[in-house]
């Protein structure tokens, strides 16, 4: 099984972003809980060539807000 470590830096913010191992690639688009916040990934690069079952990849992301968070309450409009 490959393992994706994953360096996540978040844009226009002094968040500390992370690094993490994953299972799968990153994905622009695809939206990550670091801590109790949400990022969305604008890009990914891998870093290096594969090394064994090891990839290498550096992310930029943007902070989202609450209301874009997938664990945001669904309005229902003053319904």
């Amino acid at each position: 099984m490959a393992v994706y470590k994953v360096s996540f830096v978040v844009t226009g913010t002094d968040h500390p972003g992370a690094i993490r191992n994953q299972d799968h690639q990153p994905q622009p688009g695809e939206r990550v809980q670091i801590g109790a916040d949400w990022v969305e990934v604008l890009e990914a690069l891998e870093l290096a060539p594969q090394r064994g079952g090891f990839h290498y990849f550096h992310v930029t992301c943007r902070l989202l807000s609450t209301e874009e968070r997938p664990d945001a309450p669904i309005s229902t409009g003053g319904r």
